[in-house]
C-alpha cells in the first residue's frame, strides 16, 4: 500500500531549471559572447558535472557583476511561471487521502524553501530533505532514504516524482516507485530505470497511481 508520495523540486514542481539555462543564454547574448546552451543541459540534475559557465568572457571578467546580472534575469523570467501542471492537485488529493508527503532535493533549503514560501506551497510538506542534509546527492539514494526513514516506511510504500535522469536513479536506489516526469531540461535523459514516464502529472490521476502501484 501506498503511504507516502516524494517530490524532486527543480525542474518536477517549478521549473527553475530552464529559467537559469535561459538566463544564461540571455547574459551571453546581450554581451555577444557564444553559450553552450547543451553543456548547460547536460548538468540538469547532475552535481557532479560542473563547468565554467562564464568561460567565454575570458579571464578578465567582472564574474560578481555577470552573476548579479545573471540573478537579475532569472529572477524576471521566473517570476513569470506557475507551478507545473499537476502539482497543485496531486499535493492537495495526497493531503485529503491521508499520504505522507516529502521532498527530496540536490538544492539547498534556502533555494527550495524560498521558492515553495513564495509560492504558497511550503505548508503542504510534511518532511523536506535537501542537498546539505545528507553525505551525496541524487544520483546516490541518501535523500529518499532520508525521507522514507522519517516516515518510518518501506521504500516501497512511496512513490517518487522526478524530471532527471540522477533523480530517478537515486530514487530506485533507495527502494521507491520512480513516476518521471521530464521538462524541457530533462527529455533527453535515460529512464528506461523508472517505473512510469509521464508527459505531465496532469495526464494521470493520482488514485490511478495508487492503484497501479498498491502490490
Amino acid at each position: 500500500m501506498i503511504r507516502a508520495l516524494v517530490f524532486d523540486f527543480d525542474g518536477l514542481i517549478f521549473d527553475t531549471e530552464t529559467a537559469l539555462i535561459n538566463a544564461f543564454e540571455i547574459v551571453h547574448r546581450r554581451a555577444g559572447k557564444t553559450f553552450s546552451r547543451q553543456l548547460a543541459l547536460e548538468a540538469v540534475g547532475r552535481v557532479s558535472l560542473h563547468f565554467d559557465q562564464w568561460a567565454a568572457f575570458g579571464t578578465d571578467a567582472d564574474r560578481p557583476a555577470l552573476e548579479r546580472e545573471l540573478k537579475e534575469t532569472n529572477r524576471e523570467l521566473l517570476a513569470k511561471q506557475t507551478v507545473l501542471p499537476g502539482i497543485a492537485h496531486y499535493l492537495e488529493q495526497a493531503r485529503a487521502g491521508g499520504l505522507k508527503i516529502g521532498l527530496a532535493s540536490n538544492s539547498d533549503h534556502d533555494h527550495v524553501e524560498g521558492h515553495l514560501t513564495r509560492l504558497g506551497l511550503l505548508d503542504r510538506f510534511d518532511y523536506l530533505r535537501c542537498i546539505e542534509d545528507v553525505p551525496a546527492g541524487k544520483p546516490e539514494p541518501d535523500l529518499y532514504q532520508a525521507v522514507i526513514d522519517k516516515f518510518r516506511l518501506k521504500g516501497s510504500e512511496a512513490i517518487a516524482f522526478e524530471d532527471s535522469e540522477h533523480g530517478a536513479l537515486a530514487a530506485k536506489r533507495a527502494g521507491l516507485w520512480c513516476v518521471a516526469v521530464p521538462g524541457p531540461s530533462s527529455v533527453h535523459h535515460d529512464f528506461s530505470h523508472a517505473d512510469l514516464i509521464l508527459p505531465s502529472l496532469a495526464d494521470c490521476a493520482l488514485h490511478d497511481l495508487l492503484e497501479k502501484f498498491a502490490r
